[in-house]
């Protein structure tokens, strides 16, 4: 095996862990709100907000913060955080100071860490994977993701039900130290400095030139952003949905949200076959149908027929989700210029999923008033917007969305 070899198996290992913690945290946190202290709609959905605020509070500087670290100690330090953000819940609640509030700020602080690391470690990738294998180690790494997505619900809403939703949390303070280590492992890698010392805000603002003004980037950056709001309410309404309409107990609700990675993963599978059959560029033109379609399905029904409808919806809709976002993610890494490739990252991550917490807190308010199944029906047909965006832009008329030509992508950084 060669050394790019080792190094790729290494990072897809700490990254691996690393997202199954998450996703058991992806349902304990939740359930903490909801059971330990019987959070409204309202809470859930600032629980869900503060998860995803950092992306608009430094998701556009953080391009530049991992532009001047060594991108391996970055990621080392920010799984360090996280650890230690996730350990304070359980000490919070055996020392009978847990509130919403904290819960609160433990997510924030982990999403400000997620940020940073995000760039980090979508920049380091690159670092260690040839072009021409991108898409296949992107595919691959969503199909990881998935795993961990089907395996990790599971396992959480299991812990839960054995521990309690707050020594659960434990679990994924756990793998952030172990996916520390893992890291610490690999060669240090640092990106190409301006030649001379250029201002931060120039920087940020270099990188949302080239995103914003780019004819293929800009449209598919808004359709994340359509999907993304959705998948916002959904983060917000899922945990309550289940346990307060459906009435299912916690490993219920976990194998219930662990039905995501069943989709994920088949569509990851798919992704490959789906791009050679009919191009990447029509990939983002086609899923926001059974984005819409899925999406109705989750809040239909009573009891188990419910958890049926759930399961089904929330498989079809997270794997629909998924070509989509492997074509656009491998695009931005083989077509911008590698000075600006981490803001590139980060004001694509800013942009789209800075409206995270908007759907949660929108979703949230809206369940006060009208109840989650409702604000989850009313949600769904949100997500035709992604591709009528895509349709009145140049990718309708691409195949592959890496058929755009190179001197106008020139002319569009500015």
């Amino acid at each position: 095996m060669t050394r790019d070899a080792r190094a790729f198996w290494t990072y897809w290992g700490a990254g691996t862990l690393s997202s199954a913690g998450t996703a058991v945290t992806a349902v304990a946190l939740p359930l903490t709100a909801v059971t330990v202290l019987d959070a409204t709609p309202f809470q859930m959905g600032m629980v869900a907000a503060a998860s995803y605020l950092a992306w608009i509070l430094i998701g556009l500087p953080a391009g530049v913060i991992t532009q001047r670290l060594p991108l391996r100690r970055t990621q080392v330090a920010c799984d360090l955080v996280r650890a230690l953000a996730i350990a304070s819940v359980p000490i919070a609640w055996w020392s009978d100071l847990l509130s919403i509030g904290h819960l609160v700020v433990t997510a924030l602080v982990i999403n400000l860490a997620e940020v940073v690391f995000f760039a980090a470690n979508a920049t380091f990738m690159v670092s260690v994977v040839p072009k021409e294998e991108l898409n296949a180690r992107n595919s691959l790494m969503s199909g990881t993701h998935a795993v961990t997505q089907l395996g990790g619900p599971s396992l959480g809403g299991l812990l839960v039900q054995v521990m309690g939703a707050v020594p659960a949390l434990l679990v994924d303070a756990a793998s952030y130290v172990a996916s520390a280590v893992l890291l610490r492992r690999l060669p240090e890698r640092e990106l190409p400095q301006p030649e001379a010392r250029t201002a931060v805000r120039e920087m940020i603002a270099d990188g949302w030139r080239f995103v914003t003004r780019h004819p293929v980037m800009a449209p598919a950056t808004w359709w994340a952003c359509v999907v993304n709001f959705v998948c916002g309410a959904q983060l917000a309404l899922f945990a309550l949905y289940l346990v307060r309409d459906l009435d299912a107990p916690a490993g219920v609700v976990g194998l219930l949200l662990a039905t995501e990675g069943v989709g994920a993963l088949a569509f990851a599978a798919l992704t490959p076959w789906l791009v050679r059959r009919i191009g990447s560029a029509r990939v983002l033109l086609v899923e926001g149908l059974l984005g819409a379609a899925s999406a109705a399905l989750i809040p239909w029904g009573h009891g188990w027929v419910g958890w049926i409808f759930f399961a089904v919806g929330n498989c079809l809709f997270a794997g629909s989700v998924v070509p989509g976002s492997v074509v656009t993610r491998t695009y931005r890494q083989v077509a911008s210029p590698p000075e600006l490739l981490s803001r590139v990252m980060a004001t694509v991550r800013f942009v789209s999923w800075g409206v995270i917490p908007v759907g949660g807190l929108v979703a949230g308010g809206l369940a006060e008033a009208i109840g989650a199944r409702t604000t989850l029906l009313m949600t769904a047909p949100l997500m035709l917007i992604g591709p009528l965006l895509v349709w009145w832009s140049p990718i309708r008329h691409l195949r592959d969305l890496e058929d755009y030509g190179t001197p106008t992508l020139s002319r569009a950084a500015g």
